[in-house]
């Protein structure tokens, strides 16, 4: 019997000693050998109190489906679904950019259908804030505290000037803790193509970011915003080392449109394109992947009007650099309609400067609302050469509205309407303002094409 006791004894000496507190030298020294050891902490103190945490609260429209005995009783034309209303809560994270206005950048999905938006500071005040405008399709939204004061603004740094391999540092409220900083680097640029926005130019950062955090602060190591958190890839939401942030750049030129005319007004070139592929470089004695392929440039556009030619490849903006087709979209397309700007171009294996005023984008949602009361709600826009066809694109459908009530869908596209083919919103308009009452819409997705009928 005393071997089991023991073992006993031993194990639980073995226990205890794995338990004990570690002493006091395991922290990491201020010194080493008389030098202090570097930390971020003195330049945090300094910006933290410039990003806020919000908490919105609203209602929105859910669907219950009726129990199909219910049907069986009541025949076909009793509904399928139900639709309820449900309050719910949201968290996010916000940026103080203007002190002296109390404005407050955050977005846009962390606002949406809220009805009342509360913000907390880092220093526990809380006040109501006010929505100035917002830009779904960049998901980027503006606030103001009114009766705030002394209040901390963040500096915008040039996000231009980011490079593969900076370091980053993302403040935020994940998950409702309170404030969190978490460090890591520029991982890549011009992230495009992940469908989480319709205008995207991300910064990919390794830097976790998790939900709560969007809307938060990406700084650099000056303590200069560089980006606006926005979305994070990985299963169940979960943080996988892939975060997302909209250039500080892109947001301070959607905000200027925000104020100035409480929307934004979207800047439209007029040309269709795509990727410079190596073998188109080759055929065109071109030797580099980066820039935009002109293939079309639409009669009576911007660019028609500056001279631009299918073939052309656009390799700059305002001297910048891009690097591709997308990127091209989304800096023009969050550029104000009218601004003038110089972009570089290669013809004939020469490099040569056009300058162009942008034309103006359609008001989309607007248009949808006026084209007919069944698309009322839906955002819709030309598709792009990301797309697999041409036709008009279901960008985002509001909740509870006429057109998520005949099930259109964000991302499909409209191919045609009573059996006449539309390839843009400019098509859809004349085919719809010809028609009366009922709409047959032929839409593809998800790689499939569907019917639906729009009364």
């Amino acid at each position: 019997m005393k071997k089991p006791l023991l073992a006993l004894t031993v194990l639980s000496l073995s226990i205890s000693s794995i338990i004990l507190p570690l002493p006091a030298s395991a922290a990491l020294p201020l010194a080493v050998n008389g030098e202090q050891l570097p930390s971020l902490a003195p330049m945090l103190e300094r910006v933290t109190p410039a990003v806020v945490s919000i908490d919105v609260e609203g209602t929105h429209v859910a669907k219950q489906r009726i129990p199909d005995q219910f049907r069986f009783f009541f025949g076909p034309d009793f509904p399928a679904e139900q639709q309820q209303e449900q309050p719910f809560r949201g968290l996010g994270s916000g940026v103080i950019i203007d002190a002296k206005q109390g404005h407050i950048v955050t977005n846009y999905h962390v606002i949406k259908g809220a009805e009342k938006i509360r913000v907390k500071l880092h220093d526990g005040r809380e006040y109501d804030a006010e929505l100035v405008g917002g830009d779904e399709m960049s998901d980027v939204a503006l606030l103001k505290l009114e009766q705030a004061k002394n209040l901390t603004q963040i500096e915008l740094a040039d996000s231009d000037q980011l490079r593969v391999g900076d370091f980053t540092v993302a403040i935020g409220n994940p998950f409702g803790l309170g404030q969190t900083v978490t460090s890591g680097i520029v991982s890549a640029l011009g992230r495009s193509g992940l469908n989480l926005e319709n205008f995207e130019n991300f910064i990919q950062t390794d830097a976790a970011i998790n939900s709560g955090n969007s809307g938060g602060a990406l700084i650099n190591l000056n303590g200069e915003l560089i980006g606006i958190n926005t979305a994070i890839f990985g299963p169940n939401g979960g943080n996988v080392g892939i975060g997302f942030a909209i250039p500080a750049n892109m947001m301070k030129n959607l905000t200027e449109q925000i104020l100035e005319f409480g929307e934004v007004k979207r800047g439209m070139l007029g040309v269709q394109g795509g990727e410079v592929t190596s073998e188109l470089a080759e055929a065109l004695g071109y030797e580099s992947s980066k820039g935009a392929f002109v293939s079309q440039v639409v009669v009576d556009s911007a660019a028609d009007k500056a001279g631009i030619q299918a073939g052309d490849i656009i390799v700059s903006i305002n001297g910048k650099t891009i690097s591709s087709f997308h990127e091209l979209r989304a800096k023009i397309g969050t550029l104000g309609a009218g601004k003038k700007v110089t972009l570089g171009i290669i013809r004939d294996g020469k490099e040569k400067s056009v300058k162009v005023t942008l034309g103006e984008q359609e008001n989309v949602k607007a248009s949808a609302d006026k084209l007919h009361q069944g698309l009322t709600g839906a955002a819709l826009t030309n598709t792009n050469a990301s797309d697999s066809v041409q036709g008009v694109k279901v960008s985002s459908v509001e909740t509870g509205s006429p057109a998520e009530a005949y099930q259109l869908q964000a991302g499909d596209i409209i191919l045609g309407v009573n059996r006449v083919r539309v390839k843009n919103l400019a098509e859809l308009r004349k085919v719809v303002e010809k028609q009366s009452g009922v709409l047959a819409l032929n839409i593809q997705r998800d790689n499939r094409t569907i019917y639906l009928v729009v009364r």
